[in-house]
């Protein structure tokens, strides 16, 4: 018998974060790899547990997670929003008061600014010379 799966897409910056959550033990795998060999910051891999924390089922789901684009504190944030929004798949009633209070629900619309013609960068201009 096939396992229930909750499929979830978070996304921050240019990071995109599919994730499923299946009922287990509590093991995340990123890109066939655990967490703590893909994001080797402790404070990344935190950020990355909080909705579990926070939803108070910590230890109750294993995520399998593919994430690609932009940098690690990028597809870090986009897997918290993937996990987030999974976890109000399994139970809308308990979870989403919770997580939408913590503000995990909302995806965050920080990117950046594209770069103008005539410039170096997205605002940095050339350096002034009078002569």
């Amino acid at each position: 018998m096939a396992k229930v799966q909750y499929p979830a897409t978070g996304r921050r910056k240019s990071s995109v974060a599919r994730v499923r959550l299946i009922p287990g033990k509590g093991e995340i795998t990123v890109n066939k790899r655990p967490l703590e060999d893909y994001f080797g910051m402790e404070i990344v891999r935190r950020e990355v547990r909080r909705p579990f924390e926070v939803a108070g089922c910590e230890g109750k789901f294993d995520v399998i997670a593919t994430v690609n684009g932009g940098g690690f504190t990028g597809q870090a944030g986009a897997l918290r929003h993937g996990i987030s929004r999974a976890l109000c798949l399994v139970d809308e009633e308990a979870y989403r008061h919770l997580l939408k209070d913590a503000g995990f629900l909302t995806r965050n619309p920080k990117s950046k600014e594209r770069k103008k013609y005539g410039l170096k960068k997205a605002r940095k201009a050339s350096q002034f010379s009078k002569r």
